[in-house]
């Protein structure tokens, strides 16, 4: 199973990154190996599409083409298409669930990112989903919706948010210093 994570570039407005993930779904269909992914994948797009405002949506692609992240080319029968350009693709990363992997900085910078969210029950698949993700990445779970990494993850985190759709149920905290750090060190196997 393949799935898309786009760097979270600042800058680019919501309407914008929410493009650059539907476009780049494109990308991840071609990855995935079973019809099962591709409905996934779809239904995810999909819905995202529907969210966007069409006045938000055309100002964004207008920043977008203006970025030079996206390239537009009208067909004969009026539609437009767009294109991720070359610059587009770099803001693109894929990755493979199966092998997505928080990578140990050389030096660890003592700081420790904790994931809290309050997912209501009615995207319980979608909590359920982060959770098992955050499990898979190592992630500590102190409490059952409160999970702490020491390397940095910002990224893997806003394309959790993002492609789950629970950016206003979620917070990513980065802090110095926890009450049971020398616990979580141990766990880590951090000095």
């Amino acid at each position: 199973m393949c799935d898309i994570i786009f760097s979270m570039a600042k800058g680019l407005g919501n309407t914008q990154k929410k493009i650059l993930l539907l476009l780049s779904a494109g990308l991840g269909l071609s990855f995935s190996r079973s019809a099962k992914d591709h409905l996934r994948i779809i239904k995810g797009t999909v819905k995202e599409w529907e969210k966007i405002n069409q006045h938000s949506l055309r100002k964004a692609i207008k920043g977008l083409y203006a970025s030079k992240l996206v390239g537009w080319q009208e067909k004969q029968d009026g539609l437009v298409e767009l294109t991720l350009t070359d610059k587009g693709k770099n803001k693109v990363l894929v990755y493979d669930p199966d092998y997505l992997k928080i990578s140990a900085p050389k030096k660890w910078d003592k700081k420790w990112r904790i994931v809290v969210f309050d997912i209501p029950e009615k995207q319980r698949g979608a909590r359920d989903s982060l959770r098992s993700y955050l499990k898979k990445l190592d992630f500590y779970e102190l409490q059952k919706s409160i999970f702490v990494h020491p390397y940095p993850c910002d990224d893997i985190f806003d394309f959790l948010v993002e492609f789950h759709n629970i950016r206003k149920y979620t917070r990513f905290i980065l802090a110095d210093d926890l009450d049971n750090s020398l616990h979580l060190k141990k766990i880590f196997n951090l000095s």
